[in-house]
């Protein structure tokens, strides 16, 4: 293809965007990243519709682990595609990522779980909030808002003084409080546990709570956020707070940074890749590629953009291996996914809905799934024809090395037990005992 005056628009090859992966996205060994807020700075956002994903994939990136718990876990190699087992390492502990990133979220407020993109809850560097606020959430919270007070108007005796009065005295029970639960400003605001009929008239007509409605709609606004929640690192019954005021960007330049910081982590990637991973119209992603002055690459799937600069050929890291969890953001990161993972496996790895289970990598690649069993066992199991596209995953060094992420991530998490909000066909049947 040529561009302009016949210079060669940049080649960008499968190879070479999988070396960018393993850096940029703290996969590599030599890559990792000491801290919780490190990573989610590098990666930009991690998705947080089920709470035990922030953690793994922070703890899959940060140095450190229980790599020594891997005693004798490279064992014998046995089938390419049958289930391997770490042994319980719960004599064995490892800090993890747990007090680091619950410091994080909960006491320097360094990171935010919040409403993002596609309506989906992630975890973003609070830095990064009012760009996404005002590229991505206002729209849709706005639309939240009308939606609330047309049903609630509808469906009950209320209005809209009614709900102001509401949201007042709930914003000032906060502000005394500290933080609450959605049942501890219930019982504080009896307001709050009014029913209204939501979708009269229709096949969806039936009784809802206001509480969790308008939690919602305050979350989405950026009045509210999201705080420390009951129960472990597991749990999504999130205590509520007040959030501090934020500058509140244009926009356009907020669309832009977003797109900067995205584009940073994960290019390059095609105007159907931006499209999809922001929930944007077209013409918005284009605006935003403008304004940045991206340059083009060719990829295997079409023309792709990288930031000003970011054309350099990218060196091979070390051989590496990583156990990510469900949803993960490198997983999850673009909508054209042929280049790190093969088509024949989606049946396997993914759900329904389009959501990936949890997955095993080897050096770029998607090349199987793990699971976590009843009384705690990580185990994992390669995929038909992955050792041939990863380069030889099926090997001694990479078993190895894929053994050994296992272990450290046992180590870690020791006696909690995690089951992926959506669960996958091959997540189920390793976590059922499948192929021992």
């Amino acid at each position: 293809m040529l561009v302009g005056m016949g210079a060669k628009t940049r080649v960008i090859t499968g190879d070479e965007r999988r070396a960018r992966l393993a850096v940029r996205h703290r996969l590599a060994g030599g890559a990792r990243a000491s801290s919780a807020v490190e990573v989610v700075n590098s990666l930009v956002a991690l998705h947080a519709t089920d709470p035990a994903s922030v953690f793994l994939a922070v703890g899959a990136r940060c140095r450190g682990g229980a790599a020594g718990a891997a005693r004798g876990a490279a064992g014998d190699a046995g089938a390419a595609h049958a289930a391997h087992e770490v042994g319980d390492a719960r004599g064995s502990r490892d800090a993890g990522p747990v007090a680091d990133l619950e410091r994080a979220l909960y006491e320097d407020r360094t990171l935010t779980r919040m409403h993002g993109m596609r309506h989906t809850i992630f975890v973003f560097p609070t830095a990064l909030v009012p760009a996404v606020h005002a590229s991505t959430t206002r729209d849709v919270a706005t639309r939240e808002r009308a939606s609330l007070l047309r049903h609630l108007t509808a469906g009950s005796a209320y209005d809209a003084d009614w709900l102001a009065e509401t949201e007042r005295l709930l914003l000032a029970e906060l502000a005394v409080r500290g933080e609450a639960t959605g049942a501890e400003l219930g019982a504080a605001v009896p307001r709050l546990r009014a029913e209204y009929v939501y979708g009269v008239g229709t096949r969806q007509e039936g009784p809802q709570p206001l509480s969790s409605r308008l939690l919602r709609v305050l979350g989405m606004e950026g009045r509210i956020a999201r705080g420390r929640p009951q129960g472990a690192w597991t749990s999504s019954r999130f205590r509520w707070t007040l959030t501090p005021a934020r500058p509140d960007p244009s926009d356009t330049d907020a669309h832009a940074e977003l797109v900067r910081r995205w584009l940073a982590a994960s290019g390059p990637a095609t105007e159907a890749d931006l499209k999809w991973w922001t929930g944007w119209k077209v013409t918005d992603v284009r605006k935003a590629l403008a304004a940045i002055g991206t340059e083009t690459v060719e990829l295997a799937e079409g023309i792709g953009h990288v930031l000003p600069g970011d054309t350099e050929p990218v060196p091979a890291p070390e051989p590496w291996a990583a156990l990510l969890p469900a949803l993960d953001p490198t997983a999850m990161g673009w909508q054209y996914r042929d280049w790190y993972t093969d088509p024949a496996h989606k049946a396997a790895l993914y759900d329904r809905s389009g959501n990936i289970g949890p997955t095993v990598w080897w050096n770029g690649r998607i090349v199987g799934g793990w699971a976590q069993r009843p009384d705690g066992e990580i185990v994992w199991r390669l995929l038909d024809g992955a050792g041939e596209a990863s380069g030889q995953a099926s090997g001694k060094e990479a078993r190895a090395a894929i053994e050994a992420e296992a272990a450290r991530l046992a180590g870690w998490v020791g006696d909690v037990r995690v089951t992926p909000r959506f669960r996958t066909p091959l997540e189920r049947e390793l976590a059922g005992g499948g192929s021992r």
